[in-house]
């Protein structure tokens, strides 16, 4: 029987993490995964492939579509999909070797296999027997199915399949509005795909502010996405893919269907009932405010347990954690946690935005600074969107942002970074940004919240 201080079950951002950070503090680490790699879902099939995917279909566009504007010629454009792959593969398997040489730096334990729990501080792993003082469970995420809808890997396919489509397809229609529906539209989009998004709320984007989604989805329809909301979808047969809106019935032919509707926790085969851990009536697992599961001993974190479903926040969460184990002072700030769709351009968000802000009653001030006033965005290309900046009308403490547009995601950092310490707007807008970077515009959104800004009116 293997003895350990902590046994991380799942190596993906938020259970690697921890187990180095445990590392990094004196304990003895295991860390459990299924799979061949590490790097979880992640790495492997999910944020890192598909920005990789993103990058290449990127630069296909511009090939296409925008570098005669620039002066390069360049003739008879064409897609290799399998190359493109291969590219995608590379930085795949780069990234989870890297991950593999660090664990083996930090002197961690990884065991291959399904974990198990047979009591409270004992794991099965195929026929090892495992104990800990200290269990963390970070097993992530799985892409939820529709149930008169499943997966069937060809036509009706997860993101999963989505990353690793061997052509284009004709006709993809992608069901869901969300972060991953809207990525992976966008790549097969670019490449040359007739592509449909059907979203069942009002809008696509989530709950990003009003204003922002209409911009996003002007945007996206120039780049050719259609883009259909407030549809119910009901059903996929003969090629055909049937939706309902206020009682009409709606349908769009399709090659391959992307069921992209969110994710769900999966906690599946662990026996947490032999361990004593509970769930939350939306089966997640049942945590304390230091992530400490109704068992002693037993922890959860990332996408098990409450909160957004970020590889960011997992990552948050396995630091604390290990230092909670190590006696140390963990922190983390959930209402500080950025989320980001990589489109382009992207949507950047964090903290309150203007229309949740007003639903709450908040007294706020707002500053808006447009990419189409910053010459760098112009020079890139990248004149659409804008950063918004949302304060307390009072004290001018910054309450969130959004932001639409190019590396949004890269733009959103530092007013993460000024929140964390409750900066204001103003500390924003006097702080000093080169010129000329797109960046002036996080600036003079700052300064716009106190109508200050230098170059808009």
């Amino acid at each position: 029987m293997n003895s350990f201080d902590l046994i991380v079950i799942g190596a993906g951002p938020g259970g690697y993490v921890c187990a180095f950070r445990a590392a990094q503090l004196g304990l003895k680490v295991a860390l459990i995964e299924k799979r061949k790699t590490l790097g979880g879902t992640c790495l492997n099939v999910g944020c890192i492939p598909s920005k990789a995917l993103l990058a290449s279909s990127e630069h296909f566009s511009f090939s296409k579509n925008h570098a005669a504007e620039h002066g390069i010629k360049i003739e008879g454009v064409s897609i290799d999909v399998a190359a493109m792959l291969k590219k995608k593969q590379g930085i795949v398997d780069k990234m989870t070797g890297g991950i593999q040489m660090l664990a083996k730096a930090r002197k961690v334990t990884v065991i291959e296999g399904e974990a198990k729990f047979t009591k409270a501080n004992t794991l099965s792993v195929g026929d090892q027997t495992l104990t800990a003082k200290n269990i963390v469970i970070a097993t992530g995420s799985a892409p939820v199915e529709l149930p008169f809808m499943k997966f069937n890997g060809e036509t009706i396919v997860s993101s999963d399949q989505a990353i690793g489509f061997t052509e284009v397809p004709q006709k993809l229609v992608v069901v869901g509005g969300g972060a991953i529906g809207l990525e992976l539209g966008s790549v097969w989009a670019r490449l040359g795909a007739d592509v449909t998004i059907v979203e069942f709320l009002p809008q696509i984007a989530g709950s990003s502010d009003a204003d922002v989604v209409r911009n996003f989805t002007r945007i996206l329809q120039r780049q050719g996405l259609k883009i259909e909301v407030n549809a119910k979808v009901t059903g996929f047969k003969d090629g055909v893919l049937t939706a309902e809106r206020e009682g009409k019935k709606l349908e769009f032919r399709a090659d391959k269907v992307l069921v992209a509707v969110g994710r769900r926790p999966y906690a599946d085969g662990l026996d947490l009932d032999k361990a004593g851990v509970e769930l939350t009536d939306k089966k997640r697992i049942k945590v304390n405010a230091k992530l400490q599961t109704t068992t002693s001993g037993v922890w959860a974190i990332g996408d098990v347990i409450d909160g957004p479903m970020l590889a960011h926040k997992a990552e948050e969460d396995g630091v604390a954690v290990a230092e909670w184990i190590a006696g140390k002072a963990g922190h983390i700030n959930w209402d500080l946690m950025p989320a980001i769709i990589y489109t382009d351009p992207e949507i950047a968000t964090v903290g309150l935005g203007e229309d949740a802000a007003k639903a709450k009653g908040l007294k706020i001030k707002v500053g808006k600074f447009n990419f189409a006033a910053n010459a760098r965005a112009h020079a890139n290309d990248a004149a659409d969107g804008f950063v918004k900046i949302i304060a307390d009308a009072e004290t001018d403490k910054i309450l969130g942002a959004q932001i639409l547009g190019r590396n949004a995601g890269e733009l959103i950092s530092e007013i993460v970074t000024h929140m964390e310490y409750g900066g204001s707007a103003e500390d924003l807008g006097r702080t000093i940004h080169a010129h000329p970077t797109m960046s002036e515009a996080v600036k003079e959104a700052g300064l716009a919240v106190s109508k200050s800004a230098i170059h808009a009116l």
